[in-house]
């Protein structure tokens, strides 16, 4: 995952145009301490889960009507303004809640008055610093909820600490994506011109590339422009490691993508069952043949007959009793005549086929352990294209290796060593990116020793200079880096970091392979004339073709960014980072990376702190995928679309036809008038309102809309209280406001109570706290109770009116504060409007770099010990009005009873 950043200083410049298709809209952004129960699922259940949910999907449910929504009236800002000038919020405020007129205009004025800026000076600024990055979305396709998840908790996370008067230093990047970009358009110019990428030279292909991307109209790529400096560090890294000796060049048994022609991860392998009702059913056969020797035959058994040709040895358990008379002896192999020994070895398992085994070194992993302890020779019958090398003779030699696996059955026949093969469902290695089978291939590649490395990563956490956030992925951090493999980090593309390293080849010498790296061209020579110490004029170089794994270069994510190799300010200020936010699935293959090669560089930790989001899921429990076609745009909730629309996305993307189909069923059932205009606000109070430090998040496109309801109360309440200013004086400060009846103690005793859950929840990282204490205090408290009393005051004396037009004031412009992490954009439109009411010196002029407040502001207020006196009584009638309420709601009352009632209920209180 190489990623790109623009230049430290002028990132928040940038991040307008990078982001300005989604996230310039959606950006600057009980305990969850128990585990939830992961319990493993074999590879058959999770199948069986999968066609269960897909029944479901395409199964009728007349009981599920999908979501159900009316058309809203729609007003927009229609005043003129230059953008980045200050939106006009002395016109009429409109009567109901509108997302895009709300959200007109405010982000361009915040970055123009340079609010996102570290060097942006504050009134209530404190000497310390926040600085963390963007798990960098992918460049091959659209931001899916899953990145508006990781990007609200972000943005949330750092406006609450630049309203705490942090420096903050957020920093957006764009992961270059090697395979799948490359794969993407190797495909796209073969549907279109029918060409391969080896049909151009590597400088034509790649401007291929950065043409398929200016057709997208990626604007995130405007950074990409700017590579130079980030491949200056990649490649310094890379050099630093080589020299310390932590990178090195062998040969080693690699997963290779033969669609691909180049070696995986094996994170990127899948592994499905495959069984008889499968299309692959072919290839996961159990075949039994004979081999003979001097004194008899043996019955092998293998799932791979066409690796046949690669057999150096036949393997059976030293105490299986079926085989003790053969151990040390030979047989000869069935068609190159090779005596094959037969060895021993625990690894074998008796219960598999006949108990004995052939041995393939250069294509099975297990095999070529065997070869490592039994000092076996190693041969390759399968090249990196899928075909059979010449070693296998003319016969199978460029023959397609499933189709080598048919001709090799039949020459077992032929020879009347065929002796019959069975079902046998197993795990096939399927490449994620070309949906081919992976064939382990003997490769020489670049490694990375991690075994010392992942020792210190495990350490930093037992020590507690690292906490994982949630605790119980610390299980799983040290499980696996404490049995991690050494890291190979070649891949055989064109698109990405090309490897510096160079193959040196000296004059009249023989053909050995000698490997220098450099900085520089220049550099490499100068090091390869040291070393063999000749003249460098009569050194020739050959820069090593493949390119880097993309998780290398994401691993010096946070601190590549900031400057490094150069030791600039902003790496001084902002490193090591405060926290890393992203989702737990990327535990591995970034998060680990970047500990294990930030602390190896840097000597310290890139940062302090891992909080891990859990994924997010439809509301069929899948995972959201662009290959499922049910990822859904972020954009489509904050701005609505049709049905339509949705299924057009499906039939343009590249999905298989059966995933098209169970796609656009699951759309029909779900959304069958489209998705509503819902708003950024209220999708980012929807997605922080998750426990999303739990179980996987099933995200319910109700819900959001559900939170823009919320935001309309927000807007008529203000409404309300706007209204409610404009007929009394000005509001007493807050310093000077004394609550006088017991409805404005209790008031501001729930105020107190929201704020000190707002300061845990954010302390905590555990965001649904702050919006379910803000729902809360907003919808029952503020508005089913205190703005009903407000009638009663309006019937009582000046003194106590203008006491609770002060509360309600306070009450209203504290909560915004307090939403405005999580609802930036509503929060700054409503906050604006009762500006003129504030008591301000001239110098508020945003809501995002105001104070945010605090308990001990309150208490200053003496609104703290009114908790114990007035608790009991009023959370009584809190339920009392609640009651009122749903009565009033469900018809049991006629809609003028409850205010007669109310009037009497709230005689017998008075004078309390």
């Amino acid at each position: 995952m190489a990623v790109h950043v623009a230049s430290p200083r002028i990132w928040s410049r940038d991040l307008q145009k990078a982001w300005s298709t989604w996230g310039s809209r959606l950006c600057s952004q009980s305990s969850s301490s128990t585990q939830p129960s992961h319990h493993p699922r074999t590879q058959a259940e999770k199948a069986k889960r999968r066609q269960a949910r897909e029944k479901a999907i395409l199964s009728s449910d007349v009981n599920d009507p999908g979501l159900l929504w009316s058309d809203k009236e729609k007003i927009t800002y229609t005043a003129a303004l230059v953008p980045g000038e200050k939106k006009d919020t002395t016109l009429p405020f409109p009567q109901s809640y509108s997302p895009e007129y709300v959200e007109f205009g405010w982000y361009q004025w915040w970055e123009k008055q340079g609010f996102f800026s570290p060097e942006h000076k504050q009134p209530h600024a404190v000497d310390k610093y926040f600085s963390f990055c963007i798990p960098p979305p992918n460049v091959t396709g659209t931001l899916h909820l899953g990145h508006a998840l990781t990007v609200a908790i972000e943005d949330a996370l750092a406006r609450w600490r630049r309203m705490q008067g942090c420096k903050v230093l957020w920093v957006p990047g764009c992961d270059h994506a090697g395979i799948a970009t490359q794969s993407v358009v190797e495909r796209k110019l073969m549907r279109e011109q029918g060409k391969c990428r080896r049909d151009y030279s590597r400088e034509e292909f790649l401007k291929q590339v950065w043409r398929w991307k200016d057709e997208k109209g990626d604007e995130i790529y405007h950074q990409l422009r700017k590579l130079g400096g980030f491949s200056s560090a990649v490649t310094e890294a890379f050099v630093r490691l080589c020299d310390s000796g932590l990178i090195y060049r062998s040969e080693a048994l690699v997963n290779w993508s033969c669609a691909l022609e180049s070696c995986l991860a094996g994170l990127f392998c899948l592994f499905p069952v495959i069984s008889r009702n499968s299309l692959c059913f072919s290839r996961c056969c159990l075949t039994f043949f004979v081999i003979f020797f001097s004194e008899g035959e043996v019955a092998v058994s293998t799932t791979r007959p066409e690796t046949m040709l690669g057999d150096v040895a036949i393997a059976v358990h030293p105490d299986d009793p079926r085989y003790k008379d053969l151990h040390g002896k030979h047989c000869r192999h069935p068609f190159t005549e090779r005596l094959l020994p037969i060895i021993t070895d625990s690894m074998v398992d008796v219960t598999f086929g006949t108990g004995a085994v052939k041995v393939t070194p250069a294509h099975d992993h297990t095999d070529f352990l065997l070869s490592q302890r039994h000092s076996l020779p190693r041969l390759t019958v399968i090249g990196g294209d899928g075909t059979m090398t010449s070693d296998c003779g003319q016969w199978l030699e460029g023959v397609k290796r499933f189709d080598a696996r048919e001709r090799v059955i039949t020459a077992l026949m032929e020879r009347k060593l065929f002796r019959g093969k069975k079902e046998h469902p197993m795990s096939l290695p399927i490449c994620s990116r070309s949906g081919d089978v992976t064939e382990p291939l003997l490769k020489k590649q670049w490694f990375v020793r991690c075994q010392e490395m992942g020792r210190k990563a495990v350490q930093a956490v037992d020590e507690g200079d690292l906490q994982i956030i949630p605790h119980f992925y610390t299980k799983m951090w040290k499980s696996w880096l404490s049995n991690i493999s050494d890291w190979c980090i070649s891949r055989q593309l064109w698109w990405g970091h090309q490897i510096p390293a160079y193959r040196v080849t000296l004059e009249n010498s023989k053909d050995t392979e000698e490997w220098v790296w450099g900085r520089s061209a220049a550099e490499a020579r100068q090091r390869a004339a040291v070393k063999f110490g000749v003249n460098p004029d009569a050194i020739t170089l050959t820069q090593d073709p493949d390119v880097l794994d993309t998780w290398f270069s994401s691993g010096l994510f946070p601190f590549a960014m900031l400057g490094w190799p150069q030791q600039t300010e902003d790496l001084k200020q902002f490193y090591p980072n405060s926290i890393l936010e992203t989702g737990s699935d990327l535990i591995f293959f970034w998060v680990a990376r970047m500990v294990m090669l930030g602390r190896e560089l840097t000597g310290q930790l890139p940062f302090k702190q891992v909080l891990f989001h859990s994924l997010v899921r439809d509301k069929y429990g899948r995972k959201m995928s662009k290959s499922l076609g049910n990822v859904i745009d972020p954009l489509d909730v904050i701005s609505g679309v049709s049905l339509e629309r949705l299924q057009e996305k499906v039939r343009e993307g590249n999905l298989d036809p059966r995933e098209s189909v169970v796609a656009m069923e699951a759309q029909k059932k779900d959304f069958p008038k489209g998705i509503p205009e819902c708003g950024t606000d209220a999708l980012r109070f929807a997605l922080c309102s998750y426990k999303a430090q739990g179980e996987d998040i099933s995200l319910s496109v109700s819900h959001v809309l559900s939170c823009r309801h919320f935001c309309n109360k927000m807007w008529q309440t203000v409404r309300f209280t706007l209204a409610t200013l404009h007929d009394a004086s000005l509001p007493t400060s807050l310093a000077e406001t004394y609550p006088l009846s017991g409805m404005d103690r209790w008031i501001c005793w729930r105020l107190y109570s929201t704020v000190q859950q707002c300061e845990r929840g954010f302390q905590s990282y555990e965001l649904h706290t702050v919006t379910s204490a803000l729902h809360s205090f907003w919808l029952h408290s503020l508005c089913d109770v205190y703005l009903v009393s407000m009638i009663r005051h309006d019937a009582g004396g000046s003194s106590k009116k203008q006491v609770a037009v002060s509360v309600l004031y306070h009450c209203v412009s504290i909560s915004l504060a307090l939403l405005s992490p999580i609802m930036p954009f509503l929060t700054e439109e409503l906050w604006q409007r009762l500006l003129p009411y504030a008591d301000s010196d001239g110098t508020s002029r945003s809501l995002c770099v105001q104070p945010y407040p605090k308990t001990s502001q309150l208490v200053r207020n003496k609104t703290r010990h009114y908790q114990i006196t007035c608790s009991s009584i009023f959370i009584t009638k809190q339920l009392f009005f609640h009651l009122l309420l749903l009565l009033r709601s469900t018809g049991v009352f006629l809609r003028r009873r409850p205010t007669s009632l109310w009037y009497r209920k709230w005689s017998e209180w008075q004078g309390y």
